[in-house]
């Protein structure tokens, strides 16, 4: 495990998952990419980095206490310029265990989930599936066993119902799926580098277009 990572993983122990910017900065060092973002723990810092991002934006709250956001009305997307981000941030820093407000670049594309587990019979697997309320309704995932090389993860890639949808479905654009190949490929050495310290990773949602995969939320449980 690379030292930067049992860091980021030993910082978190208390708390038992690791937080968003954490969380992006250990994905990073695994050669991950990330939307654009930027922790502001004070006000004057997030308007610093709205300049260094750009409007419009997505901002969440940063709090050890609440690991799901979107239920406390910690996550607003379209952030339009400085007052609105005041107005966020002000708002944010009201909620329980506040530790500042991630700031990410808003990007376009096909949503996709990424999941790994610890399975106890087989070990670290890996889900793939089409994002979106798709998930919800078909159900439509792949899993492999980690690590996985970039044909096994073409090979699950293609096992999808939802494949179409990837490749250009009726005209639309298609996804660069070599990108979304090496993702996978990497996630999956990297569940397996970590496996001695990660219960789960949710990566939620990965934003798949004609250029690239990146990744916009990810969620890190740890091991007891």
């Amino acid at each position: 495990m690379k030292p930067e990572a049992s860091r980021i993983i030993k910082k978190s122990r208390a708390t038992g998952w690791i937080i968003e910017p954490l969380a992006k900065e250990l994905l990073r060092l695994y050669g991950l990419r990330t939307t654009d973002y930027h922790w502001a723990k004070s006000e004057a810092g997030a308007l610093r980095g709205a300049a260094r991002i750009g409007f419009p934006l997505v901002a969440k709250i940063v709090s050890p206490e609440i690991i799901h956001k979107s239920d406390v009305g910690g996550v607003i997307v379209g952030i339009r310029d400085n007052s609105h981000l005041r107005d966020v941030y002000r708002r944010f820093s009201g909620l329980r265990g506040f530790q500042g407000v991630l700031l990410d670049k808003m990007h376009s594309g096909m949503e996709i989930i990424i999941g790994s587990k610890h399975d106890p019979q087989f070990g670290i697997v890996v889900l793939i599936g089409i994002g979106g309320t798709a998930v919800e309704i078909y159900r439509d995932v792949a899993i492999r066993i980690a690590p996985i090389s970039k044909e096994s993860a073409r090979s699950a890639l293609d096992s999808l119902k939802g494949i179409s949808l990837l490749k250009g479905y009726r005209g639309s654009e298609s996804v660069n799926m070599k990108k979304l190949n090496n993702l996978l490929a990497r996630f999956s050495t990297m569940a397996s580098d970590l496996r001695d310290e990660i219960t789960s990773i949710d990566l939620n949602p990965v934003l798949c277009n004609s250029k690239d995969s990146i990744i916009a939320d990810a969620r890190f449980i740890l091991s007891s």
